[in-house]
């Protein structure tokens, strides 16, 4: 470990429903389904199954045809039995019903002493056709990388600090030769390979990594954020093009060229104040959650999420779990409850930032809270009060970016450091913001006007 950084800014969002550490079994979903909107970036998809096909593991299912080599594939095999669409015949999901016995495509299998002899073009061909490519994602813009750029960096965070998230030394225990692979691989396409370290964890398992600049980071949420760990380390200017994988991504591209086969499991955390017992699970990618929430959650009316309760997809009870998602929590609805003078009375049960709002609750600062969805308030125009500032730890200006991006004025938008971020960088912003702005929605708007204008 060549040095540590010390992220000042930031809140930890302590929330009940932590995943025990242990994988627990569930029935096994017979039905998963590939979401193009779970990729950001894709302009133009198209179908290569229609219903009825059969497909393999590793089949192609989808490209878009601005990168008609980046392949969208299939995570089980099976039968193509529903292909869902929603307004303007946008496509939503494509379902597979799943084999008993998983078959797979064939692709080149590698040994750890081969890997050091394979082209970049070689290991670009064989991530594209396999379907692991839509693991890198390209910053600015948080999107699918193009397989012909050049990117200055690779950045991968070891660690993730949102509310309920996975324990990586848990979920990627016995892994290790399948992230030391993946390194290899990306190493492939830079001499920069950094691999961000949970600085509170002592004798990690990505510690152990070789081929890759290692920094370890300690603070608070959003400290597991690559786009944070980026800035500490070589913050993105105008024209800078860097590459972000997740090590769930890291794994499956391990896997891919150690096995010669597109695998899509994954140890994912089911987390949540109405799961009854949060724990872990060895799943596919684009799973049912319904088997994994059959009897294990509280009655009422709940909400859904594929990911976490920050930057989380809000889904069916028989929804389908994320590709970039190694976790789902269940959390109840706010049904919009109104409290009476519940803005002024000191609440020791309501996490809050401001004090204001939840001044008891600083008190005791180890405690667990029982969070809602009810906003409890509603849109205003944005009060400039300096909170953003104090838990984003980016040298950025959230609420100037933000009203330059509502202005679309694209000088300013670039002057304030909207290349170094993405949804999740501003989603404690969100979070606290009394104004109840979708400040994630507005940062995906100025994004998109600068790539696509």
């Amino acid at each position: 470990m060549s040095n540590t950084k010390k992220v000042k800014k930031g809140f930890d969002i302590k929330l009940v429903g932590q995943a025990d550490k242990q994988i627990s079994s569930f029935a096994e979903s017979n039905v998963f389904a590939l979401k193009p909107s779970d990729f950001i970036g894709i302009q133009r998809p198209k179908l290569m199954v229609k219903v009825g096909d059969t497909v393999k593991a590793g089949s192609p299912m989808l490209f878009d045809k601005m990168t008609p080599d980046v392949l969208y594939t299939s995570p089980v095999s099976g039968e193509v039995v529903e292909i869902v669409r929603g307004a303007k015949r946008r496509l939503l999901e494509i379902r597979v019903l799943a084999d008993k016995e998983l078959e797979f495509e064939s692709f080149t299998q590698y040994s750890s002493a081969d890997l050091q002899k394979v082209s970049r073009e070689e290991a670009v061909a064989q991530m594209c056709k396999a379907g692991v490519w839509p693991h890198i994602i390209q910053r600015p813009y948080g999107v699918v990388a193009n397989p012909q750029d050049a990117p200055k960096a690779i950045f991968i965070s070891a660690f993730d600090s949102h509310p309920l998230a996975p324990d990586y030394e848990f979920a990627f225990q016995g892994e290790e030769a399948y992230l030391q692979a993946g390194i290899d691989v990306l190493a492939k396409f830079t001499d920069r390979v950094h691999l961000g370290l949970n600085g509170a964890v002592s004798n990690s398992i990505f510690a152990g990594l070789q081929n890759c600049e290692q920094t370890a980071f300690t603070g608070k949420h959003p400290v597991g954020n690559v786009g944070v760990q980026i800035h500490e380390i070589s913050p993105i200017n105008k024209g800078d093009l860097y590459w972000t994988v997740s090590a769930t991504g890291l794994a499956a591209i391990g896997k891919l060229f150690l096995t010669g086969k597109y695998d899509a499991s994954r140890v994912i955390a089911i987390t949540g104040s109405e799961v009854k017992k949060p724990a872990y699970a060895k799943v596919l990618a684009g799973t049912c959650i319904k088997p994994l929430v059959e009897g294990n959650v509280n009655e009422g009316h709940l909400r859904y999420i594929s990911g976490n309760v920050l930057t989380g997809e809000k889904i069916a009870q028989d929804g389908f779990l994320g590709f970039y998602h190694n976790q789902f929590t269940v959390i109840p609805e706010g049904d919009g409850e109104q409290e009476f003078l519940g803005w002024i009375t000191p609440q020791s049960n309501r996490v809050s930032f401001h004090k204001a709002f939840g001044l008891l609750s600083f008190l005791n600062p180890n405690k667990e809270f029982r969070l809602d969805t009810n906003t409890r308030g509603e849109k205003r125009r944005f009060v400039v009060s300096g909170a953003f500032e104090e838990v984003m730890p980016m040298n950025i200006l959230p609420t100037h970016l933000m009203k330059a991006i509502i202005a679309e004025d694209f000088d300013n938008m670039e002057a304030l450091g909207i290349y170094e971020l993405v949804e999740e960088d501003v989603a404690l912003c969100e979070f606290i913001d009394v104004s109840k702005n979708d400040i994630q929605a507005i940062l995906r708007k100025g994004l998109d006007l600068l790539q696509y204008s």
